[in-house]
């Protein structure tokens, strides 16, 4: 498989920030959004098979909690694989996808965070909505905002498609929108949607392995 890094720290995201993790970053995107802070990961660092995958995070023996994330993980027909064996392995396994991709053959078991793009991304078109039907309760999405256009088409999303079921995110695209103008929307909204900050920026800076 074709990887930009693995490595171990706290997970910044999702409703496990604060937790180990170890992550398995893939390399390669289909996608350009405006905002991508991982664009080191559009090209490949190093080759493993999963075997070899599964061996090098041993070294994080006692840690259970894994995330598949990129770049696009999906764009490589062997991560399907690779979620299996890490489940198989007694893993909790997250797996970060930018929704263009169907998940269909995504192993019922991993945890899905759909990264929804918004117009700001510039790659909004690219969604492909027939995800939602493969998605579970304990399933995520989430919404990488730049401003108020984003945060109402969001919202909009959000309740056509009947979203509050599953977590939801909303992230402000920093220095594009600043987060005390995401959480004072967010607090006028009064729905149950979680604001995430990237803890691991906040933490070491933004810089690469944390």
């Amino acid at each position: 498989m074709e990887l930009s890094e693995i490595f171990y720290s706290i997970q910044g995201e999702s409703s496990f920030s604060g937790l180990p993790c170890i992550f398995i970053r893939l390399s390669g995107c289909n996608l350009r959004c405006s905002y991508c802070d991982t664009k080191y990961a559009y090209k490949t660092d190093f080759k493993l098979t999963i075997d070899e995958i599964l061996q090098r995070i041993k070294e994080y023996n006692s840690v259970s909690l894994v995330e598949i994330t990129g770049g696009e993980p999906l764009i490589q027909n062997d991560t399907y694989l690779l979620l299996d064996k890490l489940l198989k392995n007694k893993y909790k396994v997250l797996l970060e996808t930018n929704g263009s991709i169907l998940l269909d053959k995504v192993p019922k078991d991993v945890i899905k965070i759909v990264d929804i793009k918004t117009p700001g991304s510039e790659m909004s078109d690219k969604m492909n909505w027939e995800n939602i039907n493969y998605l579970n309760l304990k399933d995520e999405v989430k919404f990488i905002l730049t401003d108020r256009i984003d945060f109402d088409w969001a919202v909009e999303k959000i309740m056509e498609n009947n979203l509050l079921k599953f977590k939801v995110l909303f992230s402000p695209a920093i220095p594009k929108l600043n987060p005390k103008i995401l959480a004072e929307w967010i607090l006028k909204l009064k729905l149950p949607i979680r604001m995430q900050l990237q803890l691991h920026k906040i933490i070491w800076g933004d810089r690469r392995g944390v």
